[in-house]
This record gives structure tokens, sequence and C-alpha cells, in this order.
């Protein structure tokens, strides 16, 4: 199992991040480097690519506000 994590290392403050979007559904295939989510800082947006290949379980919905490294899904 593959969890899946906000980035620690792509801006400097200590900001937390909100889901704007999950582009695959819960459950759903996705192969290795995959575009899945979308998610936001105050100031930018960043893309979130599948670290593995398999299948996607969701942890954080749309719209949840989480910290960096925070843990949002996983693939198995």
């Amino acid at each position: 199992m593959t969890d899946i994590i906000i980035p620690t290392d792509l801006w400097e403050e200590d900001e937390d991040t909100v889901i704007t979007s999950w582009l695959v559904n819960d459950g759903a295939s996705v192969e290795e480097g995959a575009l899945i989510a979308e998610i936001m800082t105050a100031k930018v947006q960043y893309e979130i690519h599948a670290p593995a290949s398999g299948t996607i379980s969701i942890a954080k919905e749309a719209d949840a506000v989480v910290p960096k490294g925070g843990v949002i899904g996983t693939i198995s």
C-alpha cells in the first residue's frame, strides 16, 4: 500500500492546503504518474500525481483542509 501525501517541498510557508478536486473516483484503477487530484494553497494550485499503480482509496474528500505531509488517500 502506498500513501498519497500532500508534498512538503513545493512551497516554503507552513500553509495548509485544500483539496480542490479529485480527478478519479474512489476505487478506480490508476497508473503511476497519472494526474489524480488538484490542491490549492493560499497562492498556488498544484497537481497531485499517483505515486504508484493500483486501486485508489480516497481518505480526504474535495474541500478538505490538509497540512503539508498529510495523507489524502492510498493506492493498493
